[in-house]
C-alpha cells in the first residue's frame, strides 16, 4: 500500500494516526509525517514497569525514553493530542510468556487497566534530517521497511531485563557516512550517532541480505553498512525475559507524535 493513500501523509502526524486507527494505513511509517518524532512502544503490566524503566536508564542508546504513561492510560499528553495508544499504530506485536503470540492492527480488545506505555525515540525521526541534507535513505527510496539485525553486543542488565543490542542499517558511501554521523549525533533522543560501521561480522551479523526484522535493501560496491541502535531491542529483551504479557509496535510500524523533530535535536 502506498504511504500516500490518505491526505497530508507527508506532514500531518494526526492524519497518519487516524489512518492507522481506521485501518487505512497498515504499512511501515518511514517517510511519513516528515518533521515529527516517531516512537517505539513498549507496553507492560505495572508490575514489570519499574524494572523496565531501570533497564531503559541503563541502556539509553537503544532505549531513549521520551515518555511514560500512567497505568491504564491510552492517551499521553506528552506525545500528542487526539491519541489512542491502543489503535494509532499500524501494527502491534502481542507477546505472551516470552513468545510472539500474534501481530494485530488494534489492541483495544486486550487492553488492561494495569498497562504502562513506554515511548522510546526512533531512528525514523532523524531520517528527515538526512534527506534534507541530501543523503539518500535506501529503504525509503526502495519502498521497504528498514533492515534490522540482532547483534552480539551485550546490553547492561537491569531490572530483570538483559540481552543483546538490535541495530538498524542504512548503506552509505564513506563520505556520506561521515556526514550521516554528524547529522544523527544531533539526535541523542532518537538513538543518536551510529554504533558501528563497516564489517558486520564484528558485531555478530553474518548475512546483511537476511535481516532478522524488516527488509533487505540493495547495497553498492562502494558503500558501507552503517548501523544505529534500534528500538526493536526491547522486543528481543522481552522475549529473553519470558515476560507473561506485553505489547509493542511491530518493527517499522511506529507511533507518530505531535513533537517536532527540532524539539529533540541538539543545536
Amino acid at each position: 500500500m502506498s504511504h500516500n493513500t490518505f491526505p497530508h501523509a507527508d506532514h500531518d502526524p494526526r492524519a497518519v494516526r487516524l489512518a492507522a486507527r481506521d485501518g487505512t494505513l497498515v504499512g511501515p511509517t518511514a517517510g511519513l509525517a516528515k518533521g515529527f518524532v516517531q516512537v517505539n512502544l513498549v507496553i507492560l503490566p505495572e508490575a514489570q514497569a519499574n524494572g523496565f524503566l531501570r533497564f531503559c536508564q541503563s541502556n539509553p542508546k537503544p532505549c531513549p525514553l521520551l515518555a511514560v504513561s500512567e497505568p491504564g492510560e491510552r492517551g499521553c499528553a506528552a506525545l500528542a493530542d487526539d491519541l489512542d495508544i491502543a489503535r494509532d499504530v499500524p501494527a502491534y506485536c502481542l507477546y505472551r510468556d516470552g513468545r510472539l503470540d500474534r501481530t494485530v492492527h488494534d489492541v483495544s480488545d486486550v487492553w488492561r487497566d494495569d498497562l504502562v506505555t513506554f515511548a522510546l525515540g526512533c531512528s525514523f525521526t532523524f531520517e528527515h534530517a538526512l534527506i534534507q541534507d541530501g543523503l539518500p535513505v535506501r529503504h525509503i527510496d526502495e519502498g521497504r521497511n528498514v533492515p534490522m539485525y540482532r547483534t552480539s553486543v551485550p546490553l547492561v542488565p537491569a531490572g530483570g531485563f538483559g540481552g543483546h543490542l538490535v541495530v538498524s542499517m542504512r548503506p552509505y558511501r564513506a563520505s556520506d557516512a561521515i556526514r550521516a554521523i554528524q547529522i544523527t549525533t544531533r539526535f541523542p533522543q532518537t538513538h543518536g550517532a551510529p554504533v558501528h560501521l563497516g564489517d558486520p561480522a564484528l558485531i555478530g551479523i553474518t548475512d546483511l541480505h537476511s535481516p532478522d526484522y524488516g527488509d533487505a535493501v540493495s547495497m553498492g560496491d562502494d558503500e558501507l553498512p552503517v548501523f544505529w541502535a534500534c528500538g526493536v531491542t526491547p522486543q528481543q529483551v522481552l522475549m529473553d525475559a519470558g515476560i507473561e504479557f506485553a505489547i509493542t509496535h511491530s518493527p517499522g510500524h511506529m507511533l507518530i507524535t505531535d513533537i517536532p523533530d527540532s524539539r529533540v535535536a541538539l543545536l
